[in-house]
């Protein structure tokens, strides 16, 4: 019963950048889709507390389009309450036709959504600009690029700049942009990775093989992306495989 019970926590992946003067240590969680993690979903954040975190950036599809948004509001509950939260939204929010009232539950209980924006906070001494987009699903071209734009915008080349955003293929619009970290999800590791390659068999909007599915990548412009292979266990209709769910710790220092 007890490795039964273990077999469900998500597995750590622990991250260590040098990147700035200072320590921060931020978890990354994404595509949660509301599946469950144990009563009032203290598997997740029994973990996530003993990482001690000291921002969470909450990479979309927290809520999923066809399971209850319960476990994903019990998880946000509780883990608003003791640290700060930013928040993009991911595709299934969209398709739910729900996406404003999932927003207005975030807004409501204290965690910082950003659609086009950016917002600025102080760890440790070290000052972070954390910018967010809205995941593309319905909007043009244009639209998205006005969102990412006007989020740089509001950067100071002096602090850290991490974006975070739901979708981690759109590589070269990003590369366009002097963020110093990028947070994605979305591929869920391509659902079943390839061993020893990195690869994903099959990830949305990237097809077979994807590549921007897992770890740590560099992109041309030198900007770091760090993508998740997320939390969804239930709500996926393949099973996964060579492919754990995931929470992200990652240290700057």
């Amino acid at each position: 019963m007890i490795a039964c019970l273990i077999s469900w926590v998500p597995v750590t992946e622990h991250v260590k950048l040098d990147l700035v003067d200072g320590k921060v240590r931020a978890a990354l969680v994404t595509d949660l889709h509301s599946c469950y993690y144990g009563p009032n979903q203290r598997w997740l954040t029994d973990r996530i507390d003993k990482e001690a975190p000291d921002v969470i950036f909450l990479g979309g599809d927290i809520f999923d389009d066809d399971l209850s948004d319960d476990n994903a509001r019990k998880a946000i509950e509780y883990l608003v309450a003791k640290y700060p939260c930013f928040y993009v939204t991911g595709n299934h929010e969209f398709w739910s036709g729900r996406v404003d009232e999932m927003k207005a539950f975030m807004k409501s209980v204290g965690v910082t959504v950003l659609e086009g924006d950016c917002e600025n906070i102080t760890i440790n001494g070290v000052v972070v600009d954390v910018c967010g987009v809205d995941d593309p699903t319905y909007m043009s071209d244009d639209q998205w690029l006005e969102q990412l734009g006007a989020a740089y915008a509001k950067t100071d080349s002096t602090h850290f700049r991490v974006l975070l955003t739901h979708r981690p293929e759109k590589v070269d619009i990003y590369s366009r942009y002097d963020y110093d970290l990028i947070l994605a999800g979305h591929a869920h590791a391509g659902q079943m990775m390839i061993p020893f390659l990195n690869l994903g068999l099959f990830a949305p909007d990237q097809g077979f093989l994807a590549k921007y599915v897992n770890g740590l990548y560099t992109l041309d412009n030198g900007s770091v992306m760090e993508v998740s292979r997320g939390l969804s266990r239930e709500s996926t209709r393949l099973p996964r495989f060579f492919n754990h769910p995931e929470l992200v710790i990652i240290d700057l220092y």
